[in-house]
């Protein structure tokens, strides 16, 4: 039996937009009047040149249609996505937000898409959206953070991560070296151990350290820095002063309490290993009552955009966040392939300012605690 054709009210053929979801690029072709693969290469933006005439009837008919690209078909026909992964530990932290918006102004002059995911679970989780990004055929993976001390994790990882690039993926990682992968470096050690010099030049003597979480790297190379600065000038770091926490605003509050609660005159200055945590370390002590820098200093780590706002201004190690991400963008986009993961090392900058100007001796507080007052 012959299906007759659905017609308007006088006889004429319905020619409306297909179901948006069964619109094809044949019907885009179709619509603008070209082959199908001139619509092919208009849409996907490909190498080889279109008239003008030709590139502006296909984009009428696209949006006539409502024609949305099958981007898994494209990416199986090509064996690549416009799609790069990025993973970061905490968006919520300007710390890696500033490095993840670096990147995306690079892959968005290359019109490519950003697919961005928080794994506070570490390598892990890390491993899953690998997994999840080489499934999906994307061009390359960003991993933005610390590496853990759990070996066995980020064997894991690096065994996922050779997976992806086998596949034809990109890597790179900001953070440490440890995972065979083109990596932007963060100074890490040098920089606290310049600020530990700078702080001690200052008049400091005594401090504590809001020392992150014990198994985090870059947590570990920040204390291990400040500490050989301090050696190298004879000054000690009393191991009770040393405080774990989370890299949060919440965590750095609560190392600062803890600190508070130790026995013995206040530290002349408390060293926080991330910016992040020093800012929850000056509502600690704002709420204790305590001035800065007045009856104690603080200083933190990577000059985090949100410090602008952050009163007293807070002395920190510089690290150019903005341009890491840019770097790391550029290293996977590229077309050169090395014989080895190329390791771009950036060095921090120490900025001294108010949170740790030096002051008389002594003061009021110190005093108050020498005689128990």
């Amino acid at each position: 039996m012959r299906r007759r054709r659905a017609t308007g009210g006088r006889g004429r053929r319905i020619t409306g937009a297909p179901q948006a979801s069964r619109v094809t690029l044949q019907d885009v072709a179709d619509r603008a009047g070209v082959s199908l693969t001139t619509a092919s290469r208009v849409v996907s933006d490909g190498p080889r040149r279109v008239g003008q005439h030709m590139i502006q009837r296909v984009h009428q008919a696209v949006a006539e249609l409502g024609y949305s690209a099958n981007l898994q078909a494209r990416a199986v026909a090509t064996g690549q996505s416009s799609t790069i992964g990025v993973v970061v530990h905490d968006i919520a932290d300007p710390y890696f937000s500033t490095i993840a918006a670096g990147l995306m102004d690079v892959a968005d002059g290359r019109q490519l898409l950003v697919c961005l995911s928080s794994a506070p679970a570490g390598e892990l989780a890390e491993r899953e959206y690998v997994s999840l990004m080489r499934s999906q055929r994307a061009r390359a993976v960003i991993l933005i953070g610390s590496r853990s001390d759990d070996v066995a994790a980020r064997d894991r990882l690096r065994e996922e991560l050779s997976a992806f690039g086998a596949a034809g993926g990109r890597v790179v990682c900001v953070g440490q070296d440890l995972l065979d992968v083109d990596t932007i470096m963060p100074e890490n050690a040098a920089g606290a151990q310049a600020l530990a010099h700078a702080l001690v030049a200052q008049g400091h003597q005594t401090f504590a350290v809001l020392a992150g979480p014990r198994g985090l790297i870059t947590a570990q190379e920040r204390l291990a820095g400040f500490r050989a600065g301090l050696r190298s000038l004879s000054v000690g770091l009393d191991s009770r002063s040393i405080i774990s926490g989370a890299l949060t605003r919440d965590g750095g509050y609560e190392a600062m309490s803890t600190v508070l609660a130790l026995s013995g005159p206040l530290p002349d200055c408390v060293f926080a290993v991330t910016d992040i945590m020093a800012v929850g370390a000056l509502a600690r002590l704002r709420a204790q009552g305590l001035t800065v820098p007045a009856d104690i200093a603080v200083a933190g780590f990577d000059d985090i955009t949100t410090l602008r706002d952050v009163y007293p201004p807070l002395t920190t190690v510089r690290l150019p966040l903005k341009s890491m991400g840019e770097m790391a963008a550029s290293l996977v986009l590229d077309d050169q392939r090395t014989d080895h993961p190329r390791v771009i090392p950036v060095p921090g900058e120490v900025v001294l300012r108010e949170s740790t100007n030096p002051r008389p001796r002594p003061r009021a507080a110190w005093a108050a605690r020498l005689t128990g007052g």
